[in-house]
């Protein structure tokens, strides 16, 4: 089991903050498990297929072929712009 935020405009139009996940196999790839994820419904497929989404893995910046293990804290969040 591993939980997944979701943070700023991406936790808005999920409507959800925060979810935990039993991975299919392990280890698995932060892509595999945004995969799994975006068959939770046309909204989410749409939301989480975004080229320029981040990731986090326990709280590391990370790129999406890094590999999830059971316990691990997972993040995905839009770039952040400021000025």
């Amino acid at each position: 089991m591993i939980k997944i935020l979701f943070f700023a405009a991406l936790r808005e139009r999920l409507q959800c903050a925060e979810q935990q996940l039993k991975l299919s196999s392990t280890p698995m790839t932060i892509a595999a498990v945004l995969k799994q994820l975006q068959t939770t419904d046309s909204q989410w497929q749409q939301a989480l297929s975004q080229a320029d989404l981040l990731c986090a893995l326990n709280q590391q910046l990370v790129s999406m072929t890094t590999q999830v293990n059971a316990g691990d804290e997972l993040a995905f969040f839009p770039p952040v712009t400021g000025g």
